[in-house]
């Protein structure tokens, strides 16, 4: 199964499911397909080493393998759950400076000082507030408990990962690529409003012919498509204006009809007993 798939404003992707031994199975990638309302081209090439791409409108969208992109056959390599960092491996990029020394007299720099632009207040009593003592302010001198530098590890052998091995569950297939004998091709359609037009459906084995059929049946009436799209939604935007525009004229006349039925005065009805001026 291949082609585009728009399904309401979440659903946009392009589909590739391959039919391997009697079961189906979806692409892993997600691939975005096109959402306007022109026509578009969607190739898609298989060669025998197993390598696909995807074309739209000639321009190559995705591409890979079908060792890879599909979960046909296990893969070829896994990673070795049995295998452990060795205890000599030295992950750390950086390490510090062993020649690298403290200063003298480091320790005793405090982290703050009295500050010097600090007065004693005017009305400072030393028998009451006892012996004014300036505020403290952070000594610009204090950088905080000493540490080495960082320096390059000599010995960094890089982040330690998973050794990758081969599958033993993996079992080549190497006609894997091979489709079988396709004799009919079927159009799967579930929409909900009318406008699609599938047109131009070819299966062959030559990427450059098929790349050429592009060019000649759909690139050469791309313009032509696009003008006569643009015109014809001129038409559609005009008749839905002018329906609109006559909904409106019919609800202001339906509206001015209410307005003068309730405007309207009642008749006299002889019939209608009036208790109220029979009294007086």
């Amino acid at each position: 199964m291949f082609g585009p798939d728009i399904c309401g404003s979440q659903t946009k992707k392009l589909h590739v499911i391959l039919s391997y031994q009697g079961q189906n199975y979806p692409i892993k990638k997600d691939i975005q397909c096109e959402t306007d309302k022109l026509t578009h081209f969607y190739t898609f090439i298989l060669r025998p080493d197993a390598s696909y791409s995807i074309l739209i409108d000639n321009r190559e969208r995705e591409s890979g393998s079908m060792y890879t992109d599909w979960d046909i056959l296990p893969p070829r390599k896994i990673k070795d759950t049995k295998a452990k960092k060795p205890a000599d491996w030295d992950d750390r990029e950086h390490i510090d400076d062993p020649n690298d020394i403290k200063p003298e007299g480091y320790d005793s720099i405090p982290a703050e000082i009295p500050d010097p632009k600090a007065n004693e207040p005017d009305d400072w009593d030393e028998e009451e507030d006892g012996i004014w003592k300036p505020p403290k302010i952070p000594n610009p001198a204090y950088k905080g408990p000493w540490k080495r530098k960082k320096i390059r590890n000599p010995n960094y052998k890089g982040k330690w990962k998973t050794p990758w091995i081969d599958n033993p569950e993996f079992e080549d297939d190497p006609d894997l690529y091979v489709l079988r004998p396709i004799k009919y091709v079927g159009i799967e359609v579930w929409q909900v409003k009318a406008g699609s037009v599938f047109d131009n459906i070819l299966i062959c084995d030559d990427p450059q012919y098929a790349r050429k059929v592009v060019e000649d049946i759909w690139a050469a009436n791309r313009e032509l498509e696009k003008e006569a799209f643009e015109e014809a939604e001129k038409v559609r935007r005009a008749k839905e204006e002018e329906e609109a525009q006559r909904a409106r004229e019919e609800g202001e006349r339906r509206r001015k009809e209410r307005g003068n039925r309730r405007r309207r005065p009642k008749r006299y009805d002889p019939h209608y007993d009036d208790d109220y001026h029979d009294e007086l």
